[in-house]
C-alpha cells in the first residue's frame, strides 16, 4: 500500500516538473520571438541610430572609414543587437516574473511585478548616463592623445561601433544596482549591518570600476565614480528602508 502511494506521489511530482518546464519552454519561446522581432525593428531603424551617434557632440570630429566589405552589415548587426537587447529586456523580466508568480503570495507578486519597469528604467538610464556623459568624454580625451603623438586619426566604424556596445551595455547593467541591493534585502541576504561594513570596501571596488572604464585622467575618473558612488547610497538607503519596515511589520505580525 505504502509503494503504492509512494508511486503516486512520484508520478505526480514528475508530472509538475514536465508541466514547469513546458511552462518555461513556452515563455522562452515567447521572449525568443520578440527578440527577433526586435532584431528587425533594430536592424531597420539602424541607419537613423548611426547617423545620431555620429552626429553627437563626442564623435562630431570622428570620420568613420570602412576597411572591410563586412563592415557595415557587422555594424548594422551590432546596433540592432542594442536595440534589441533593450527592447527584450522588459520581455523577458516579465515572464521571469510570471513563471514564479505561482510559488508567490499576493503581497510578494504585487511587490516583485514593479521590478520590472524599475529594472528597464534602470537599464536605460545606465545606457543614457554612459552615452551622453562618459563617452563623449573619452573619446575627446583618446582623440587629444592620439593628436599629442603626430597620428594620423583613421577610426574604422566596426571598431568604433564596438566600443560603443562593450561600453553602454555593462553601463545598463551597473545601473541595476538598486533593484539587486533590494532583492538581496528581501533574500535575507543583506542587512544594514553588513551595509555599513561593506561600504568603504564598496567606495574602493567602485573607485577601480570607474578609472577602468574611464579615461585615464582625474576628471573622467570622477565623472564616472562619483554616480557609482551616489547610486550605491541610494541603492544602500533603500534597502535600509525596506529593512526596517519589513521588520517592524514582523514584529507587529503582519508578514
Amino acid at each position: 500500500m505504502s509503494a503504492s502511494r509512494g508511486g503516486e506521489t512520484g508520478e505526480r511530482a514528475g508530472a509538475e516538473w514536465v508541466a514547469h518546464l513546458t511552462e518555461l519552454r513556452r515563455r522562452l519561446i515567447y521572449v525568443a520571438a520578440w527578440f527577433v522581432a526586435s532584431l528587425c525593428l533594430g536592424l531597420y531603424v539602424s541607419p537613423r541610430v548611426l547617423g545620431y551617434v555620429k552626429g553627437h557632440v563626442g564623435s562630431v570630429e570622428v570620420d568613420w572609414s570602412v576597411f572591410s566589405l563586412t563592415d557595415g552589415l557587422v555594424v548594422y548587426m551590432k546596433c540592432a543587437l542594442l536595440v534589441g537587447v533593450v527592447l527584450t529586456l522588459p520581455m523577458l523580466l516579465y515572464h521571469l516574473w510570471a513563471f514564479s508568480r505561482p510559488g508567490m503570495t499576493e503581497s510578494e507578486a504585487k511587490g516583485t511585478l514593479l521590478y520590472v519597469p524599475a529594472s528597464f528604467a534602470l537599464f536605460v538610464a545606465g545606457v543614457g548616463f554612459g552615452y551622453a556623459v562618459a563617452i563623449p568624454m573619452m573619446i575627446r580625451f583618446m582623440m587629444k592623445l592620439n593628436q599629442s603623438i603626430g597620428a594620423t586619426e583613421v577610426y574604422g566604424i566596426h571598431h568604433y561601433v564596438s566600443f560603443l556596445v562593450s561600453f553602454l551595455l555593462p553601463m545598463g547593467i551597473a545601473f541595476e544596482m538598486p533593484l539587486a541591493m533590494l532583492f538581496l534585502t528581501r533574500l535575507g541576504l543583506l542587512t544594514p549591518d553588513k551595509l555599513k561594513s561593506a561600504r568603504k570596501y564598496s567606495y574602493v571596488g567602485l573607485a577601480i570600476l570607474g578609472s577602468l572604464i574611464s579615461p585615464p585622467d582625474f576628471a573622467s575618473h570622477l565623472s564616472v565614480t562619483i554616480p557609482l558612488i551616489a547610486l550605491f547610497e541610494i541603492s544602500a538607503f533603500i534597502s535600509v528602508r525596506y529593512y526596517r519596515r519589513r521588520s517592524s511589520l514582523i514584529s507587529l505580525g503582519q508578514v
